[in-house]
């Protein structure tokens, strides 16, 4: 699968390398090159300076050809934008959009987006082992 992941965080760099280690075609799109460095010494993707909300920066990601697009920037508001383009203008089959708000993730995936929230998540998550 080719896979284009915009934001090159700790969530970013872990989900691209554990993708290519897998085998799958990883472009790793981020606007500031330093983030790089958070990928693993055996990454065989590509990595790209760029802002996902601008189309000829995922164009050069190779977003005409993804099969998915995983949105995990700091912003929810550029996750969502970028998700959209990707999902609506170039037809991307598969979306993910990282939302910390849990009020907005809610809304957006009542909007048709593949949404998660670390935040409902773990939260769940900590309700668990608490009760469990």
């Amino acid at each position: 699968m080719k896979i284009v992941i915009m934001g090159c965080g700790r969530v970013g760099a872990q989900l691209a390398g554990l993708l290519d280690s897998d085998g799958h075609s990883v472009i790793i799109l981020d606007t500031d090159a330093y983030s790089f460095r958070r990928l693993p010494p055996d990454f065989k993707g590509t990595a790209l300076v760029g802002n996902g909300l601008d189309q000829e920066a995922l164009k050069r990601a190779g977003i005409e050809e993804a099969d998915a697009f995983v949105a995990v920037t700091q912003g929810d508001n550029r996750n969502v934008m970028a998700t959209q383009i990707a999902k609506h203008i170039f037809r991307v089959p598969r979306v993910v959009c990282r939302i910390y708000d849990p009020l907005r993730q809610e809304l957006y995936s009542t909007l048709g987006l593949e949404t998660l929230s670390p935040t409902t998540i773990f939260a769940q998550m900590l309700r668990e082992r608490l009760e469990g």
